[in-house]
């Protein structure tokens, strides 16, 4: 298999291939939230890119998440802290969701031969099915407004090294390599790490340390969302 790291939505189109698997990352905390929602119950999520879209849904009844710059946005049902899906009212249900910049990369990785959601929370069982899989892997990190960030590329690190040292790779690109080192150097205390980093303070200020916390801690829930043409599903 070849791993390669893409760090924004923007570039993707530079290492899309057809058959290749994508991850699609957003630490803090959109892919936390969504493999949260799967593995307290819920039925189907619908990603959408914007909130025009997202108002349409709602006013066809459907419960939604909408967050921008870390906060829900007025009138919506939910955001993107997991803790808003560990209750009953989200089992069996479909959600829509958008957010400042996993719902974009989402929406990036759409022409991909299959999209899984990344998480600190399902590390293991994602390692186990890029194994399984044996295709080329993308990691795709959703970033800040597609500009790079570091917790994103911290879990493609992660799961870069667990899958090197575990099975081999052909082919680990330089920017794989880097989120390698980057990761190694973090590893120890992820939290401590990004204690500088602009996102984990821009939550920080919105007194969402717990969430941080809850999204740095691996392998609490062990489910792969995926996308199924227009619609997320657990695997």
């Amino acid at each position: 298999m070849n791993v390669e790291t893409c760090f924004t939505p923007q570039g993707y189109p530079l290492f899309h291939k057809p058959n290749a698997i994508v991850v699609v990352i957003d630490i803090l905390r959109a892919t936390s939230a969504i493999t949260t929602a799967f593995y307290n119950g819920v039925a189907k999520m619908i990603p959408v890119a914007n909130l025009d879209d997202a108002k349409k849904y709602k006013e066809q009844g459907f419960m939604v998440a909408a967050e921008r710059n870390g906060e829900i946005v007025e009138g919506y049902d939910l955001g993107n802290s997991p803790f808003g899906y560990m209750n009953s009212k989200v089992k069996n249900q479909t959600i829509v969701i958008t957010t400042t910049n996993g719902t974009q990369a989402i929406e990036a990785a759409k022409i991909a031969d299959q999209v899984i959601i990344g998480s600190f929370l399902n590390m293991d069982v994602i390692t186990k099915h890029l194994k399984n899989e044996n295709k080329d892997i993308i990691f795709l990190c959703a970033g800040w407004k597609n500009k790079f960030n570091l917790e994103d590329t911290l879990f493609a690190g992660a799961l870069a090294e667990s899958l090197v040292l575990k099975y081999g790779s052909d082919t680990v690109c330089d920017s794989t390599l880097a989120a390698i080192e980057l990761y190694k150097n973090a590893k120890h205390n992820l939290y401590e790490f990004l204690g500088r980093s602009s996102h984990r303070n821009r939550l920080a200020k919105l007194d969402l340390e717990r969430d941080i916390k809850y999204c740095l801690t691996p392998n609490q829930c062990p489910v792969i969302p995926t996308l199924k043409e227009n619609f997320l599903i657990k695997l």
